[in-house]
């Protein structure tokens, strides 16, 4: 178990506070590096986060709950999100590895 700085896995404070208000509870980040480990703990403010599952992926497998689970309403609102937070530079590839990471409050 290694703690994590909540930054390394998590984009931006307005994940965080998405976090920390139970909006977001998992984040599927790129393939080409490992951000975490089921087990890591993070901190947000004064509440421990702990991974409970990182799982490769790929686009392809992602769906509506997914996307919810990010903060999202739906897939669809979820793909434009990463489009407009990528600049534009983002195109949805099905085929695409990411790893997703679940994590939960601890008490």
């Amino acid at each position: 178990m290694t703690e994590l700085d909540a930054d390394a896995l998590l984009p931006n404070d307005r994940m965080q506070a998405m976090v920390l208000d139970g909006d977001v509870s998992q984040i599927h980040r790129g393939a080409g590096q490992r951000y975490a480990s089921e087990g890591d703990m993070f901190m947000i403010e004064d509440t421990a986060f702990e991974v409970t599952s990182v799982e490769e992926r790929t686009l392809g497998e992602m769906d509506d709950g997914d996307a919810r689970r990010e903060g999202s309403d739906s897939l669809e609102a979820y793909r434009e999100r990463m489009v407009r937070v990528h600049g534009g530079q983002f195109e949805w590839d099905a085929d695409s590895d990411v790893v997703r990471y679940q994590f939960s409050p601890q008490e």
